[in-house]
């Protein structure tokens, strides 16, 4: 699976962005896809993401009712509408791609993704 990041940059608190994730390859039955992100000196964590199985799109706490997860049914593709940015969401975004046919975990889970893409850098200026 290769999947290739797009859409970050600089805004102002308040603005929006939309990343792109364009995947190849991904010949999983059933999948979960989805974004992560890392702040600096943070652990990785989840944004936002979605599973074949139950197609219900997992939001971190964090963002929901701002981030939105698009194409999110569709396997080529799946981007990240982001708006009311705060300085807080200041962070490397990851695409994700994992296989769950076998066993099925929540898509939120760090591990439960076997493919990221390399990143791309959101800074949110207050």
């Amino acid at each position: 699976v290769q999947l290739v990041e797009s859409g970050g940059g600089l805004v102002q608190a308040g603005g929006s962005l939309r990343l792109s994730c364009e995947i190849s390859r991904l010949t999983y039955d059933e999948y979960s896809i989805g974004w992560f992100r890392q702040a600096p000196g943070k652990e990785r964590e989840a944004v936002s993401c979605i599973s074949s199985k139950d197609n219900n799109i997992y939001y971190a706490e964090a963002v929901e009712g701002r981030f939105t997860l698009s194409n999110a049914h569709a396997r080529n593709r799946v981007d990240l509408q982001m708006d009311s940015l705060k300085p807080e969401d200041t962070a490397v975004y990851y695409c994700a791609a994992g296989s769950n046919t076998v066993v099925d975990l929540p898509c939120h889970l760090d591990y439960a993704m076997d493919d990221w893409g390399d990143g791309t850098l959101v800074t949110v200026s207050s």
